[in-house]
């Protein structure tokens, strides 16, 4: 091993001689193998791709394809004069050109002034131009003569990391080889090899941190692996990965996530609190969260092939279940409140502080899901208040047949209601007569969101043998989704299947015109019937459609007591002035809009 200012960094030491050394472009490979093999090589190619894939590399080795004396089926012998002077970039044959520092026109003219002498010992003279795409507009121009008509022992390779910089006259001019990100495996597979070259024990877990942390670059995964091997003395181990590039474990980002997964910011400042005093740098575990938010999205999206990339594979499980736990909202909210904390690091002094900040306001997130589902119509039954529960109500849950919920649909059954006394028949005989019988006894018996539903319920008709048809107002458009819902239809056909003995068939009707069932004094100490404030509306001018229709005015709901109202006031911050009914849902005429 060469030692001092003698060294060679394990990049160009371990750099691929041949074809298949080049790790994760067998495409490339292949493609270039057969065109040498039938004779059918371009006079112009562009290898495109992010840095350190291989692209100057795989140019090398076709030109030693091409040239060496003894290459056999396009494999170079790695072992003759020209092979080495490729290799090293010393052959008079073979130009290299930096972009980069030569882009003007004038090294164009350059180009061509020397493009048709002859090659002094090979069968073809390459021009490998790197970062091609630094070429001014000028320069490229200038090429264009010539890389359209070359001399036939002429080849020219171009090599980028940005192609939609290089314009369309030239990529039509040449064969366009894209080279993909390197697999992680493939990575440390490699890396294993390079260990063991080197004589250093390193360990696997080490190896996936090297591997993870290039992200699909070679040449990356190598310097990275260099600057490892200089640090340790002998062995390798995932300590020695994360204190040299300051990042916290994997297990450290687990319990700090479970904490933020559990509400709990204070032990998550503990965590990060442990993290900065071992080392660990606050953008470095930044970008860890990031990623670790990112895997949580993927394995939520069922994606279970996909790797993860802030931490190892053996850790998918744990992300799983806190990703469940959170929900895709909370998740795709925790994600946009670290990158915007990520933002304003990069311009700021307090790092620390946006941080802790950033994380403690994740483990803060309420439960989107079940905001978004409140807000949808599809309603998540509410914990029962005090009262119900000293009175002994049990609460089932359970998801509708075949489908699951999230969060799930609750109903409220009192324990009575969930299995008959034995030797018992019914309680009510399913007829007419004690329809107002059972639409009171649903409303007694379940939870709070359907009962209120239940309560604008105009009335109750049977019909049939089985027949139970409820009338719903049609300005009870909100009620009316509530009832509809598989899970309160389930619950109306449990009680009144226990209180009569029958299993009925549940429909819903909305009645438009009907007239109000009680008298004009009843109606005015109770709620106006839908129908009738339907009508009045029509009979308003224009200019007063467009007024909400009055609200009934709740006063029989305690909004201390009440589980809903304090659900809304703890979701939204507010404060109660007064419980009304939900507003109907109005459809505004066109020539309104």
């Amino acid at each position: 091993m060469s030692t001092g200012s003698h060294y060679t960094v394990l990049a160009r030491r371990f750099r691929p001689q041949a074809f298949d050394d080049v790790v994760g472009q067998e495409h490339v490979a292949q493609a270039l193998r057969n065109a040498i093999r039938a004779g059918r090589v371009a006079h112009a190619y562009l290898f495109t791709g992010a840095r350190g894939v291989g692209k100057t590399s795989t140019a090398r080795i076709l030109a030693k394809a091409l040239n060496c004396p003894g290459a056999d089926d396009g494999v170079p012998c790695n072992n003759c004069e020209i092979c080495d002077g490729i290799s090293t970039g010393n052959d008079v044959d073979v130009l290299e050109i930096d972009g980069a520092s030569n882009r003007g026109i004038d090294d164009i003219r350059s180009l061509r002034a020397n493009v048709n002498v002859r090659s002094m010992r090979t069968q073809f003279k390459l021009y490998i131009i790197d970062e091609v795409h630094m070429l001014t507009r000028e320069a490229f121009n200038a090429l264009l003569k010539t890389l359209e008509e070359p001399p036939p022992n002429v080849k020219f390779v171009f090599c980028t990391t940005e192609p939609n910089k290089v314009p369309d006259t030239i990529l039509s001019r040449c064969q366009r080889f894209d080279f993909s990100a390197i697999g992680e495996e493939s990575i440390g597979f490699r890396l294993k090899e390079i260990a063991t070259a080197e004589g250093f024990e390193v360990e696997d877990e080490a190896i996936e941190l090297v591997a993870r942390r290039a992200r699909g670059s070679m040449r990356d995964s190598q310097s990275l692996f260099d600057q490892l091997l200089a640090f340790s003395d002998g062995s390798v181990t995932a300590n020695d990965v994360h204190r040299m590039l300051g990042t916290a474990s994997d297990e450290m980002l687990v319990s700090m996530f479970e904490a933020i997964t559990q509400h709990r910011p204070g032990e998550v400042l503990n965590i990060l609190e442990t993290a900065l005093t071992a080392g660990v740098q606050a953008g470095e575990l930044l970008d860890q969260c990031v990623g670790y938010v990112r895997d949580q999205m993927v394995t939520l999206s069922a994606g279970a092939t996909a790797s993860l990339c802030s931490v190892g594979a053996a850790r998918r499980e744990s992300v799983a279940q806190q990703a469940q736990t959170l929900g895709m909202p909370n998740v795709m909210a925790a994600f946009q409140i670290l990158s915007e904390a990520k933002g304003r690091m990069m311009r700021s002094t307090f790092a620390r502080v946006l941080l802790e900040m950033a994380l403690v306001q994740i483990s803060m997130l309420e439960n989107l899901t079940a905001l978004s589902s409140l807000l949808s119509g599809h309603l998540p039954a509410l914990p029962m208040a005090d009262n119900a529960q000293s009175s002994g109500v049990a609460i089932a849950s359970g998801p509708a047949d075949g489908e699951k919920k999230n969060p799930e649909v609750l109903e409220a059954v009192s324990p009575a209601a969930t299995e008959p006394a034995a030797g018992s028949g019914p309680e009510l005989e399913f007829s007419a007569e004690n329809a107002d019988r059972l639409l009171a006894e649903v409303i007694s018996e379940t939870a709070f969101t359907l009962s209120s539903a239940m309560k604008s319920v105009e009335s109750i008709a049977i019909s049939g043998p089985n027949g139970l048809e409820l009338r719903l107002g049609a300005a009870y458009d909100f009620q009316k989704r509530v009832i509809e819902q598989s899970e309160s239809c389930s619950a109306i056909q449990s009680i009144v299947s226990r209180l009569t003995g029958v299993d009925p068939h549940v429909t819903l009707k909305v009645v438009q015109d009907s007239p109000p069932p009680n008298t004009q004094s009843e109606v005015s100490s109770e709620r106006p019937a839908p129908a009738q404030k339907a009508a009045e509306s029509r009979k308003d001018p224009p200019s007063q459609v467009k007024n909400p229709a009055p609200l009934r005015v709740r006063d029989d709901i305690d909004p201390e007591q009440d589980a809903f109202v304090q659900q809304v006031v703890a979701t939204f911050g507010a404060r109660v002035v007064r419980v009304t009914d939900a507003p109907a849902r109005r459809d505004i005429p066109d020539e309104e809009n």
